[in-house]
């Protein structure tokens, strides 16, 4: 598929310029058709065909075949999940803390990375905090952060900078010191390649609805299966379990033991679709013309740049004396960008269905 024709499939980009994919992406009409035409299948016909039942747990297990396949992983090694942030929920609640465990996390996680590891304060769990400058770590002070920790927690493109960190190099540090590794991936798949074996992280955690161009309500759960079958999970349910009626219960093997019960799988439907969208396109398509769109844009901002001037991500972050207002003032011009708490800046996500002039729109809008 080209650029062009994934635009034209995208009914957004018929009368608005949107650059803020990386907060939630624009569906192009095969998935939302996908989603839909499944809905229907399962209320209308399910019932009284295959099942209700049948039917959504043939969905899940082509999603996660589908997933892992996208990833580089094994179905066995893929939770599905609602969003990024239950996929990191779940992960903290399914690790068996003792009180002093330390947790390790940037200055520069979205508050999916921040509030599970809060909500563990009366465990006695600590969360120590790394800092950072501009999007970049330093990998001696990582080194000496995660030397008693038991997880580590950190994006692999920085939501607030666009950075792309190396989490190869991290996941090896971190596992020196035999601390866990749990990646908030939501900005990677769709936008650049993903092989979590190349990572080699124990978790990581992502969702359908940015760059991938899903809908909503789909997310997924990378677990390494050595590290999965030591995790009890916090909330279990029927598909949490082998068989469900068996009088001595047992978890299923791998990650979708931190799967839980009755869910919409029309939204699972949506996501492969998404990922047969993106693969049809092609992931040297995208992140090149991302590269140029970025390059074009960065250019035009001079120096109120604030992401790195060399391509690294769709992401670009700048300056603005007053980013709330400029937000609500493009959007009124039809501009779609977002405002940032950290830092106190705006936020363009330049994706594959944008155009130079798309680019140009919002130059001259500046």
């Amino acid at each position: 598929m080209r650029p062009e024709d994934l635009r034209a499939s995208i009914p957004v980009c018929d009368h608005d310029v949107y650059f803020n994919t990386g907060a939630s992406g624009p569906a192009p009409r095969p998935v939302v058709d996908a989603t839909t035409d499944f809905q229907e299948h399962h209320e209308f016909v399910a019932p009284v065909a295959e099942g209700a039942y049948p039917a959504a747990f043939e969905v899940f297990d082509e999603t996660r075949a589908a997933v892992a396949d996208f990833l580089g992983a094994a179905p066995e090694e893929i939770a599905l999940t609602e969003s990024t942030a239950d996929g990191i929920a779940r992960v903290a609640a399914a690790l068996d803390w003792s009180p002093g465990d330390v947790v390790v996390r940037t200055d520069l996680e979205h508050s999916a990375g921040v509030i599970p590891w809060w909500n563990l304060r009366d465990r006695g769990v600590e969360v120590h905090v790394l800092e950072t400058e501009a999007g970049r770590i330093d990998l001696d002070e990582l080194a000496d952060a995660v030397a008693d920790a038991r997880l580590l927690c950190l994006n692999s493109i920085t939501w607030n900078y666009g950075t792309r960190l190396p989490i190869a190099d991290i996941v090896d540090i971190a596992h020196e010191q035999d601390t866990l590794v749990l990646v908030d991936g939501v900005q990677s798949p769709g936008q650049v390649p993903v092989d979590v074996g190349d990572w080699g992280a124990d978790f990581v955690a992502a969702a359908g609805h940015k760059w991938l161009l899903g809908p909503w309500g789909a997310g997924f759960l990378y677990v390494d299966r050595e590290v999965a079958d030591d995790l009890t999970p916090g909330v279990a349910g029927y598909r949490s379990v082998v068989d469900p009626g068996a009088l001595d219960l047992e978890l299923t093997a791998g990650a979708p033991r931190l799967e839980v019960g009755t869910t919409s799988p029309a939204p699972y439907r949506g996501l492969t679709e998404a990922i047969d969208i993106v693969e049809s396109v092609g992931y040297d398509t995208i992140t090149d013309r991302i590269e140029r769109l970025t390059d074009r844009l960065k250019d035009g901002l001079g120096d109120r740049l604030l992401s790195p001037r060399p391509y690294e991500s769709g992401l670009v972050t700048f300056t603005a004396e007053d980013p709330e207002a400029l937000v609500d003032r493009l959007a009124d011009e039809g501009i779609h960008i977002r405002s940032l708490p950290y830092p106190d800046a705006v936020r363009a996500s330049v994706h594959v269905f944008n155009t130079a002039g798309d680019v140009d729109a919002l130059l001259d809008a500046l």
